[in-house]
């Protein structure tokens, strides 16, 4: 898989660790979920109806294309959230395909 995003700043301080759907990613800090999801992959996750994939849309917390959910069951925006070392994530929703 060819991830979507590419770095081109040298990278800043130690990297965060994430997990997504069960597999490790990093993240740089200031990198917001959708950044560290999208230099990860190729996508954010794939539409209910057709199964296409999808990247997000606005990018700014306004479409609500990107929402995304902690192991825990919290929904956040991938977006604008911050990501954290540590940090447990899934695309699972019902009806998902993945």
């Amino acid at each position: 898989m060819i991830p979507l995003l590419r770095r081109v700043a040298p990278l800043a301080g130690a990297p965060l660790r994430l997990n997504w759907n069960g597999q490790p990613i990093t993240a740089q800090p200031g990198d917001t979920v959708l950044t560290a999801l999208l230099l990860a992959g190729d996508r954010l996750r794939t539409t209910l109806v057709s199964g296409a994939p999808r990247a997000g849309f606005c990018l700014m917390g306004a479409c609500q294309d990107c929402w995304i959910q902690t192991e825990g069951g919290q929904r956040l925006r991938a977006c604008s959230t911050l990501a954290e070392d540590g940090m447990s994530l899934t695309d699972d929703q019902p009806g998902q395909a993945r």
